[in-house]
């Protein structure tokens, strides 16, 4: 697990904030579907942001959200360098967030176990 450097942790939680602003009021794109900035990752050497990104739809939607947010990073990032006070804006590269998916997979195979040892449970005629 990569250490927690403070000034890099405060730089992505602005710049998610300020990405989530622009991306709901700058990029005008039809394809860009319900998007939602989830998280920032910066560089220790404040060059790079991984920004996680999540989405309501099927994952064509999503691939296709993707290609947006890759498409408009350039702007964004200049975009962000006229609202946020940085000598260098990071490199934006844009990730799918999949903990909400998985997160969904792993509650429903938790349902699944539960309902099936209840089931088990109730069989009088199951053999130990």
């Amino acid at each position: 697990m990569p250490r927690d450097f403070p000034r890099a942790r405060r730089v992505g939680e602005q710049l998610q904030r300020e990405l989530a602003q622009l991306v709901r009021d700058e990029v005008d794109d039809p394809r860009l579907g319900m998007v939602s900035i989830s998280g920032v990752e910066v560089s220790r050497d404040l060059s790079h942001a991984k920004v996680f990104f999540s989405t309501l739809g099927t994952q064509e939607e999503a691939d296709a959200s993707l290609r947006v947010l890759q498409g408009a990073a350039g702007r964004l990032r200049h975009l962000l360098g006229q609202q946020i006070k940085m000598r260098n804006v990071p490199q934006l590269h844009f990730k799918q967030d999949q903990s909400i998916v998985e997160g969904a997979r792993l509650s429903a195979l938790i349902d699944k176990a539960v309902s099936d040892a209840s089931r088990d449970q109730d069989d009088p005629e199951q053999e130990i």
